[in-house]
């Protein structure tokens, strides 16, 4: 996930070199399907404006490295800038009254 304006600047360049915490932390964090609703609720809860990203695995294995994280879950990090033709799907974030992110019917 990141921000929409975000993504569109990257577009411009090809490459999304990730948010501020990505850039500080030194890789992009990358959930998996089964992670990302979590982690949108506990650091994105009510942020518009986001966009979904769907990145195979496979697309970026060579700088993709598994590590320990919340709750001692392995979560995929992201070494490099991502080159946009990587996301093979970009979805807007919808945002409820609650402020939590709907993500039925995308992962």
């Amino acid at each position: 996930m990141c921000r929409k304006t975000a993504w569109q600047q990257a577009l411009q360049s090809g490459e999304y070199a990730g948010s501020a915490l990505d850039l500080k932390d030194g890789f992009i964090h990358f959930s998996t399907a089964e992670q990302v609703e979590r982690t949108a609720a506990l650091h994105l809860s009510g942020i518009s404006g986001l966009v979904l990203l769907k990145v195979p695995a496979r697309s970026v294995a060579d700088d993709l490295k598994w590590e320990h994280s919340r709750d001692g879950a392995l979560f995929p990090h992201l070494y490099r800038p991502l080159r946009c033709e990587e996301a093979v799907e970009v979805t807007e974030l919808e945002v409820d009254a609650d402020g939590c992110h709907v993500f039925f019917g995308l992962v």
